[in-house]
């Protein structure tokens, strides 16, 4: 009888196409379906985004309002089509969101073999921090967003003889736009300082063709030369570029143990809009292992580069403390790290033995299923029903849809950051927003609780939400 052999058969010669297939099946649709598995609501950070998006103008670049402006352009666009909702304010990280994890997934694949990428490619997009970021309606995205972009244009340059001039060019807007991120003026400096210093890097840049280069030089010399001008007129953009708005100097420390504190912490009710922990003991293991795997090769490009991540991840959480979610990239580095290292030990083990190879499926298999379950459920269910994060966010804006009359008053009784979003919805609806007891319609929706009377109108309903410590959140009078 003929021998029949593994290697011939369909799905082990397909094996890796089929398993990238499926990945990004499974992505795509979390990823649409973020608005339903995310907190059912939303957070100040995003309500002050979707304000600070609205309010851009055509003259944004020259008044100082250029922090996040890439974001808040795209966030912008999308509430000016669809209108101010919830799905709206959380596109653009969504969009983003596909964008990074496709990237994810080629610099993994660029940088390890086929089977470690792909296990650590489904571990990494598919982990409670990248979907948080992806359900979050803020530009906080957009701090993992730049180094993974511009990893993986410098990866397509660097080790290629004649790099292609278009990959030159993306790198250079790549990192003229990162300039207005928060920041990424500092990461821009780590890779000027890494790139001179590093002797494979320093023979890259030598080599590229030469008009490419001054003009990609130009073009990052024209973006610091446009925060220059802002800062010069503006002092206060250098303070949100550059530090914490409103920060103390002195809290550089109490900053980083209060980032991180989230991520590693796994006794629960820290007040954070960081699910806590955000990082599972598998994982972390993983990551531990990876990081250890690497101290004999330290000097290759991408183990360096995790190393070198995680102390500028650490560095710019002393300045604000939202940063550490940026550890979330070294970390799915590490962790691409520590599935090489265990893969090859195992391998190792049985060299000849092709029973042994099949076995090690099961247990590998098992320990990606107990990640992605636990990592999923615990977002998903976290950030409902866990008081600590629960409280970050509330669903007023879905009330006033669901409940309120078009054409009613919403009175606002919260501070100034609610009138200002509640106002958007004038642009885009039916709705009169006021914060003035004196300006009422025949429908007057109070959004708070409002100790008032209304003369000739008389309480018709009050809607409540579960998300509320109060629960009453608007009363309807007729």
């Amino acid at each position: 009888m003929k021998k029949h052999k593994i290697s011939g058969l369909f799905l082990y010669r397909h094996r890796f196409g089929i398993g990238y297939t499926l990945l990004t099946l499974a992505f795509l649709a979390v990823i649409f379906l973020i608005p339903l598995l995310s907190p059912a609501g939303l957070s100040e950070p995003e309500m002050q985004s979707a304000v600070d998006s609205v309010a851009l103008s055509p003259s944004t670049v020259l008044t100082g309002e250029i922090v996040d402006l890439p974001y808040h352009v795209l966030q912008k666009t999308s509430i000016k089509f669809i209108g101010l909702y919830s799905y709206a304010i959380k596109l653009p990280s969504m969009i983003i969101g596909v964008f990074l994890g496709i990237l994810l997934i080629l610099l993994l694949n660029r940088w390890f073999k086929n089977n470690v990428a792909l296990i650590s490619s489904v571990i990494t997009v598919l982990s409670a921090p990248f979907l948080y970021l992806v359900g979050s309606g803020t530009p906080l995205i957009m701090l993992v967003f730049w180094p993974v972009l511009l990893l993986w244009l410098g990866s397509k340059i660097q080790g290629v003889k004649k790099p292609r001039t278009s990959y030159c060019f993306f790198f250079a807007a790549a990192l003229f736009l990162s300039l207005f991120t928060p920041y990424m003026a500092y990461l821009a400096l780590v890779i000027f300082i890494y790139t001179i210093s590093h002797p494979h890097l320093r023979f890259t840049i030598k080599n590229l063709p030469r008009i490419p280069f001054i003009l990609a030089t130009t073009i990052v010399l024209a973006g610091i030369a446009l925060i220059v001008h802002n800062i010069c007129l503006y002092p206060e953009v250098a303070n949100n570029l550059f530090f914490m708005p409103n920060s103390n100097p002195n809290n550089f420390l109490n900053n980083i143990t209060s980032g991180f504190l989230p991520f590693f912490s796994w006794t629960g009710g820290i007040e954070s809009s960081f699910l806590s922990p955000m990082i599972g003991l598998a994982s972390l293991a993983l990551a531990l292992t990876g990081l250890i795997s690497t101290t004999k090769g330290f000097f290759a490009s991408r183990n360096s580069i995790a190393s070198l991540l995680i102390i500028f991840t650490v560095i710019i959480t002393g300045l604000n403390p939202e940063c550490a979610i940026l550890i979330m990239f070294p970390i799915a580095i590490l962790t691409a790290h520590g599935v090489r290292y265990i893969l090859e030990k195992w391998y190792g083990l049985f060299p000849e033995n092709p029973y042994a190879r099949i076995f090690g499926i099961f247990p590998i298999g098992l320990l990606l299923g107990i990640i992605l379950l636990s990592s999923t459920f615990h977002y998903i269910f976290g950030y409902r029903y866990n008081p600590a994060v629960a409280n970050e966010f509330q669903n007023d804006l879905s009330l006033i849809y669901e409940h309120v009359e078009p054409g009613s008053t919403l009175l606002i009784a919260g501070g100034t950051l609610e009138y200002d979003f509640y106002h958007i919805l004038e642009g885009h609806t039916d709705y009169h927003v006021t914060s003035n007891l004196s300006e009422a319609g025949k429908v007057i929706a109070t959004l708070g609780k409002w100790n008032t009377d209304f003369k000739g109108k008389r309480l018709s309903r009050i809607i409540t939400s579960p998300k509320s410590t109060n629960s009453d959140r608007i009363y309807i009078y007729k």
